[in-house]
């Protein structure tokens, strides 16, 4: 059941809630209160030039495009809707241009006022099926206004500052199907996201998270020791560019070769009857700050055993203090003894995870220059997991880029 008014006070009410300037003004309002919905058809009223969308000048009427439709703020309980046929114009320039309106952006299928809205919902809500409920709008409607959101805050962020970049990686799909991460570890936000985690997807994606005026400004680089996102770094910021070896992906490359090393002497030790290291695989791989005082007895027990994983756990736990020298000469002078240890441990894994750290050793010297870390891109990481398990998995990686950048970007997305 619609019902059609032309009262000018409600006419008036409704241009003055739109904003609406000469001359444009409400022609039209249609109210459905079986469907809850309300259309405002808006016309521009006895106007015969328009200004140039492109170069401004004053242009005759050329004709009306086909009727279009713009989802707006709902009034009360109705579905709110701006309905028009927009005037074309002739440019003696540009030829045949379709007029720009005050009330939505060219292209868009929604208002100005309605998108500020969405985008405010659509952060604040746990997942995006919960946001498109509250805005009753389907999923295609709600992805392009975080697409049109996440590309107006790209566009935006091109004159920025961004000293020290983490490059990290974060599994996209089930299986060894991975995505590549760049942040801007100052500011605490993801840049760009790129699928794979090869040395050309590192590169293109480095290539659109700094563009190219911006990269002079790069003092450094936080990363593990992946060749290809090595190579990657090189390539785009050159070999002056420092390249910071995150000292939590080197804690895990020692954690794991201790439990390498837990594990095999757990076997002989079961052969012999002997359960001492059963159910201890966690008390190694966690943080000692982290103990608590039951937990300390326990690995004190286990260290009057002399026992093979507590000597590798105590070379692990000796180069944390590597990461508090203030001088490179004094990092590099405790490195190579504490090098000299490990590699005459007799312990095959942290033989071989000293001989990799040994490799890098620039990148482990460099945070005594920088003292930054991929801690940023770590936390980072868990917020991307929290958008992955709400949206149920990414099937599309483009849907998943631009759920992270709408998340995590830190971007100005709001229409002006």
């Amino acid at each position: 059941m619609k019902h059609h008014t032309h009262l000018p006070s409600l006419a008036d009410h409704y241009s003055l809630l739109l904003g609406l300037v000469a001359p444009w003004t409400i022609e039209n309002v249609a109210l459905d209160v079986d469907k809850a919905t309300l259309d405002l058809y808006v016309v521009p009223q006895d106007a015969d030039t328009f200004p140039c969308p492109q170069c401004g000048v004053a242009s005759r009427l050329h004709d009306h495009a086909p009727e279009r439709r713009w989802r707006h703020l709902d009034t009360m309980q109705f579905v709110t809707e701006i309905v028009a046929r927009l005037p074309r114009i002739t440019c003696r320039k540009h030829g045949v241009k379709t007029v720009t309106i005050p009330w939505a952006d060219p292209h868009a299928r929604w208002t100005i006022l309605f998108e500020r809205f969405a985008i405010e919902v659509l952060q604040g809500t746990s997942n995006i099926t919960r946001a498109m409920t509250l805005l009753k709008i389907g999923w295609e409607q709600a992805q392009a206004i975080r697409e049109q959101a996440v590309a107006r805050g790209l566009a935006r962020r091109t004159n920025e500052d961004i000293p020290h970049v983490g490059l990290d990686e974060k599994s996209f799909l089930k299986g060894h199907h991975y995505a590549s991460i760049a942040t801007d570890i100052d500011k605490g936000r993801v840049l760009d996201v790129a699928e794979h985690r090869t040395r050309e997807a590192a590169t293109i994606l480095l290539k659109k998270a700094i563009p190219e005026a911006q990269r002079g400004g790069v003092k450094a680089i936080a990363m593990d020791m992946w060749e290809p996102f090595m190579g990657a770094a090189r390539a785009v910021f050159g070999e002056d560019t420092d390249i910071v070896h995150d000292k939590f992906h080197v804690s895990g490359y020692l954690g794991k070769a201790v439990d390498m090393v837990r594990k095999k002497e757990h076997r002989a030790l079961k052969k012999e009857g002997d359960e001492t290291l059963t159910n201890m695989k966690y008390l190694f791989l966690k943080n000692p700050d982290n103990w608590e005082a039951a937990e300390r007895e326990q690995f004190a027990a286990l260290r009057t055993d002399e026992l093979k994983v507590g000597r590798a756990w105590s070379i692990k736990e000796a180069f944390r203090m590597f990461w508090e020298y203030s001088k490179e000469w004094s990092a590099k002078r405790f490195f190579n003894r504490w090098y000299f240890w490990a590699t005459h441990a007799r312990l095959q894994p942290i033989i071989d995870t000293a001989k990799t750290l040994k490799r890098h050793l620039d990148g482990l010297l460099a945070y005594i220059t920088h003292h930054i870390t991929n801690a940023v891109t770590e936390g980072l990481n868990s917020k991307i997991q929290a958008i992955k398990a709400n949206a149920r998995g990414f099937r599309n990686f483009e849907h998943y880029r631009i759920a992270i950048l709408f998340s995590c970007g830190k971007l100005d997305m709001m229409p002006l």
